[in-house]
C-alpha cells in the first residue's frame, strides 16, 4: 500500500459573494496558499488524526475506530470531530471501497495560512479527501458544508477562473485575469473570521430583487477580468459593492470602517470579516497598520 499525498489551493472570491448561489457569473481566485493531506499507512487499524497549523502546531488531534468512524477520544472541540466524522462517512456512503480494507491510517493534513484567514480551511479539505478517496467534490461538499462551490473549483485550478451555478451545475471556466494595474490591488484581513455559512443564511433571509442584481454582479465580473486601467476597476468594485449592501440591507465595510480611505475597498465573500480587496493609486499599508490591520498583502503575493 501505497502511502499518499494531495493538496488543495485556497480561494478568494473577487465577485459575486452571494448571488453565486443563485446562479451569478463570478470571478474567483485560487491562492499561493494551501492545504495538503499525507497518508501514511500503520499496523494498528486505528485511524489517527493529526491537523497542522501554518506555523506547524498540531491544532486538532483525535483517533478513529477505522470500521465505525467513531472517535476514540473526547477531543477539546467535539465539532471538529463530529465534522471530519460526517466528511469520511459520507464519503465512504459515495465510495463504499474507501477506507474498507481494515488497515490503520496516520493522516497529516498542513495549513499554509493561518485558519482565521478564511482562505478555505474546510474546502481545501474536502477537496483532499474527494481526490483521496476518489469522489466528486462537489458532491461531498453538497453533503457535508453545503454552498456554491466555487471554493472546490479555486482548489482544483491553478489560474483565475470565472464559476456559475447552471441547473446547480458549476460551470468553471479558466480566465486571463492578470490586471495591468496589479500592483495597485492588495488583500487586508479584518482580524476575525467570518462563517461563510451564516452568510449565506443571512443572505436568503434578506435577499430582495435578486434576479436584477444578478445581471448587474454579471456584466461587472465581465468588466473586471477586461478591465485596462485602475480607475475603470475601482468604479466596479464600487458598484458591486452598491448592488449587494442594496441585495442584503448590510452597510458596505468601506463606510462601516474605512469612510476616509481614498481609494475603493471591497468585500470579499460573507461580508464582516476576513479578506477585503483594496484598489488604490497610493501603497495602502501605512493606513490599515495605523488602524489596527496588519496583514495587507499584495496581489502578486497572495495569487498564482
Amino acid at each position: 500500500m501505497n502511502n499518499k499525498t494531495f493538496y488543495s489551493h485556497g480561494k478568494l472570491l473577487l465577485s459575486g459573494e452571494y448571488v453565486v448561489l443563485d446562479g451569478a457569473l463570478s470571478l474567483a481566485i485560487p491562492t499561493k496558499f494551501g492545504q495538503s493531506l499525507n497518508i501514511t499507512h500503520t499496523e494498528d487499524q486505528v485511524l489517527h488524526w493529526k491537523s497542522f497549523d501554518d506555523i506547524k502546531q498540531v491544532w486538532f488531534e483525535n483517533k478513529f475506530d477505522i470500521m465505525s468512524f467513531k472517535a476514540l477520544n473526547r477531543a477539546p472541540d467535539e465539532n471538529i470531530s463530529n465534522m471530519l466524522v460526517k466528511i469520511l462517512k459520507t464519503a465512504h456512503n459515495l465510495n463504499p471501497e474507501f477506507l474498507n480494507n481494515n488497515s490503520g491510517l496516520k493522516i497529516e493534513t498542513h495549513l499554509e495560512f493561518p485558519k482565521n484567514w478564511g482562505l478555505g480551511t474546510s474546502s481545501t479539505l474536502i477537496n483532499n479527501v474527494a481526490h483521496w478517496a476518489n469522489i466528486d467534490a462537489y458532491t461531498l461538499l453538497e453533503n457535508t458544508f453545503g454552498g456554491s462551490g466555487y471554493d472546490i473549483a479555486c482548489a482544483q485550478n491553478d489560474s483565475a477562473i470565472t464559476y456559475q451555478l447552471k441547473n446547480e451545475k458549476p460551470i468553471v471556466e479558466k480566465t486571463d485575469f492578470n490586471p495591468v494595474f496589479r500592483e495597485h490591488i492588495y488583500f487586508v484581513h479584518l482580524n476575525k473570521k467570518q462563517n461563510s455559512r451564516d452568510g449565506i443564511k443571512y443572505y436568503h433571509q434578506n435577499k430582495v430583487n435578486a434576479k436584477s442584481a444578478m445581471k448587474e454582479i454579471n456584466t461587472i465580473t465581465r468588466e473586471m477580468i477586461t478591465s485596462t486601467n485602475l480607475e475603470h476597476f475601482q468604479n466596479l468594485m464600487i458598484q458591486h459593492e452598491t448592488i449587494i449592501s442594496e441585495l442584503t440591507k448590510q452597510v458596505p465595510v468601506k463606510t462601516l470602517l474605512f469612510k476616509e480611505f481614498s481609494g475603493a475597498i471591497k468585500s470579499l465573500g460573507a461580508w464582516g470579516g476576513d479578506f477585503v480587496m483594496v484598489a488604490s493609486n497610493q501603497n495602502p499599508t501605512n493606513f490599515f497598520r495605523e488602524k489596527g490591520y496588519k496583514t495587507i498583502i499584495p496581489y502578486s503575493e497572495m495569487t498564482l
